[in-house]
């Protein structure tokens, strides 16, 4: 991954979170880790040098996390480094037998600086587990990734696991574009806040939402137990 990558990334799901086409991403594509290089200079310098760019790439997979289309991660093969750091920042996770995770930065010298030690501990909730792959690099096996809860599906192949990937996004496409961000909003202000934050949050969220004709399509649909499911328009 190059620095060109990582403002491209930022880029994308700002723009993907405000298009109203897009309702649900299928990311598939894997990342390993880059190295960063900078010139020489004193050290003064380097280190604002440097500190302004781990921020851009902070801010890069924030973006993903913030973007409130939900994101559907299907890995397949290694997902090493920046790619754990990106896994960590997306709300739905698959992986097919083959593939196999690695907290790589100890292991070259870093310490994981763009998310993974801030959002893996509240994704698999064993501090053990957390340490132990952040501090012997060990490379956790798709199995294991399914049981500590780093992804929720374990497909058995390439191929069926895109499929089901995709049908995972077109299923979460196909609800009310409303109800989907404002869930989204919801899980990710929960994750930082007590449950009296969050409940109070959500009241202001859906003050709003309720209102909106979503909710009354949906609604009716129901009751008339129609066998098409609603349309929703853009939002």
């Amino acid at each position: 991954m190059d620095k060109t990558m990582w403002h491209e990334i930022q880029d994308v799901f700002s723009k993907l979170d405000s298009d109203p086409e897009c309702r649900s991403i299928d990311l598939s594509e894997l990342v390993e880790m880059g190295q960063i290089t900078m010139g020489d200079g004193d050290i003064a310098r380097k280190c604002f040098a440097l500190k302004k760019t781990i921020a851009t790439f902070q801010d890069s997979f924030t973006a993903m996390e913030k973007c409130r289309k939900p994101i559907v991660c299907a890995v397949s093969g290694l997902c090493v480094g920046a790619g754990v750091d990106m896994l960590a920042a997306t709300d739905i996770r698959y992986c097919s037998t083959g593939a196999w995770f690695q907290v790589k930065e100890v292991e070259v010298g870093l310490a994981a600086d763009v998310g993974t030690l801030q959002r893996l501990p509240k994704i698999i909730g064993s501090q053990s587990l957390v340490y132990d792959l952040c501090l012997t690099c060990r490379k956790l096996p798709a199995q294991e990734a399914l049981s500590c809860g780093l992804v929720s599906r374990l497909l058995p192949c390439h191929d069926t696991l895109m499929a089901t990937a995709i049908a995972t996004a077109k299923i979460i496409a196909s609800h009310s574009p409303v109800a989907v961000q404002a869930t989204k909003l919801g899980l990710v202000h929960a994750r930082d806040h007590t449950v009296e934050e969050g409940l109070k949050f959500m009241q202001l969220l859906n003050m709003a939402l309720l209102q909106s004709e979503d909710c009354a399509t949906a609604a009716m649909s129901l009751m008339n137990k129609e066998k098409e499911k609603p349309t929703f328009k853009n939002f």
